[in-house]
């Protein structure tokens, strides 16, 4: 990972398949909505393709997640904003 992003929290979905991944993201977004971190790294890699699509899909459907974007250095990166717990 970039060393930009090494002090934000990260997931790690490499051999994870669709399912898993969408509710460990899930998981995960909440559990730093809780923690009150603003900033999160996903990691999915390339690869097909398909955990980075369920990786958009599922936070796109997110009512915590307030943005995300893929990296511009790294495109199996996936950087996301958490909305800030009031």
């Amino acid at each position: 990972m970039i060393q930009l992003y090494s002090n934000l929290p990260s997931l790690d979905l490499h051999g994870m398949d669709r399912e898993y991944a969408r509710i460990l993201i899930n998981d995960f977004i909440r559990d730093n909505y809780q923690s009150k971190n603003t900033k999160v790294v996903i990691i999915h890699g390339n690869g097909t393709g398909i955990i980075k699509k369920t990786t958009q899909l599922t936070l796109k459907s997110n009512k915590l997640v307030e943005e995300f974007y893929i990296d511009n250095f790294n495109d199996g990166i996936t950087i996301v904003t958490i909305r800030k717990k009031p």
